[in-house]
């Protein structure tokens, strides 16, 4: 039985207001934040590696996110955290094509697939993908964009470095992400199905995380839907001297300023009580009920 969830609306491609659209999903923008949940089917990632990794199990946990609010799924089947080990295109595969066909068939939700490479974007677009993740914003592999505009899919470009060398901060990361935009467009992918992310976590210090949560406004000068991924990082558990598992405070605290500042979607682990902080903070910086 199909499992049917009406977070995103279906508009069959009509155009009435600013969307962030991916194939056959448009997510109206402004009148609420997203919530993605973060399903990683790898053994290695930094919080939950190990947990989801069998595709029962990672079906029952992305349908678990849904009931507790999710209105975007995104599988993830290689680490990115910092020291991970690359896995092959086929171990990714393995890991994520069976998790995106259950998922694409029974969630009436986005189903975004968490990858650098154009040959796992593709199998996954063609079991049912609706938005590609790319950690790398389009710049690692040539051929990716090409793929993504060749599904209509949606795809969020993020920022990262291989080292965290700056001169001026905010500026070279809106410059990167413009022009992961522009490749976006060259191949043919539409502005409104263009996500941009800031990369928490990814080329930067302590320090550097700090000042993006500080400056998101910036990235508002692209005129795009903005993703932020803050959820349990280092940096709060720096802020906190806590663990991995105890960092559910920290991530409400990055989360509703991060809404505060004008972002769209929030990349998190812990749905239910992501989606209560975004709920709150909407209706009071949205004037949402």
């Amino acid at each position: 039985m199909q499992i049917v969830y009406e977070t995103c609306k279906l508009l069959g491609g009509e155009s009435l207001g600013q969307f962030f659209k991916c194939r056959d999903f448009s997510l109206p923008l402004g009148k609420k934040t997203y919530i993605m949940g973060i399903l990683n089917v790898t053994p290695d990632s930094f919080s939950d590696g190990g947990k989801y990794n069998d595709p029962e199990k990672a079906v029952e946990r992305a349908i678990e996110m849904v009931r507790n609010g999710a209105d975007i799924i995104d599988v993830g089947g290689e680490s990115t955290r910092p020291g991970f080990t690359p896995v092959n295109v086929e171990e990714e595969l393995t890991r994520v094509i069976p998790v995106v066909k259950i998922l694409a068939r029974e969630l009436n939700v986005p189903i975004s697939v968490d990858t650098t490479k154009s040959i796992v974007a593709e199998k996954a677009l063609e079991a049912g993908a609706h938005i590609i993740n790319d950690v790398w914003g389009l710049q690692k592999d040539p051929d990716l964009a090409g793929i993504i505009s060749k599904y209509d899919a949606g795809v969020v470009v993020m920022h990262n470095k291989e080292d965290t060398v700056y001169t001026d901060l905010m500026r070279q990361v809106v410059d990167f992400l413009r022009k992961s935009v522009e490749i976006a467009i060259n191949a043919g992918i539409e502005p409104d199905h263009i996500a941009v992310d800031p990369g928490i976590g990814f080329g930067k210090t302590f320090e550097h995380n700090l000042e993006v949560m500080r400056n998101l406004e910036a990235l508002k000068d692209l005129k795009l839907p903005i993703l932020l991924g803050t959820s349990r990082k280092s940096f709060i558990g720096k802020i906190l001297d806590l663990p991995v598992t105890e960092r559910v405070e920290g991530t409400a605290a990055t989360v509703a300023l991060g809404i505060a500042k004008g972002i769209d979607i929030v990349r998190v682990h812990d749905v239910l009580e992501m989606k209560r902080v975004a709920k709150v903070t909407d209706a009071i910086i949205r004037g949402m009920d």
